[in-house]
């Protein structure tokens, strides 16, 4: 990994983190529109970057609320690492639609199923119409600017425009 891309992940984590303090209400602390940032990461960069991109977004994004589900955040720190993982590997490889919705999907009922178990189904129904309001924000944000963003973020960051 060269200076730039490393570089880069920190700009977009910093996003992630200015992201994190937006946050929208919901019963359990707040839900914050930290993802956005972590969808262009994972396209602009790769999947792995924009997975570590979501993890560390998500930690920052806990931090700022108070850590309200306390050890949990780090199960949804790998369950966001590997959504957007996934959502990258769909992304670049044209099935950009089939990437939209499954992050939408994913992120807004199928990641907080494990709380299904681990707490109460009424904590997780709880948990999704906040969810699912920031993951539309945060999927409307990039559906909308990845295609206008990608190739200028692309140039300025890689020397020939490409990722390496």
């Amino acid at each position: 990994m060269d200076v730039r891309k490393i570089s880069a992940i920190a700009i977009f984590i910093a996003l992630s983190a200015v992201g994190a303090m937006i946050k929208i209400p919901s019963p359990i602390g707040s839900i914050a529109l930290d993802s956005f940032p972590a969808l262009l990461a994972a396209v602009i960069l790769g999947p792995v970057s924009g997975a570590i991109v979501a993890g560390l977004g998500h930690i920052i994004s806990a931090l700022f609320g108070g850590m309200p589900l306390g050890p949990f955040h780090f199960l949804i720190m790998v369950e966001m690492a590997v959504l957007t993982w996934m959502f990258s590997i769909l992304y670049i490889n044209g099935k950009k639609i089939g990437a939209f919705f499954l992050f939408f999907i994913g992120n807004a009922f199928i990641l907080a199923l494990p709380f299904v178990f681990l707490i109460s189904p009424g904590f997780y129904t709880l948990l999704v119409p906040g969810l699912t309001a920031a993951t539309a924000v945060n999927v409307a944000l990039a559906g909308l600017l990845l295609p206008r963003l990608e190739p200028v973020l692309k140039k300025m960051i890689f020397k020939d425009g490409l990722a390496e």
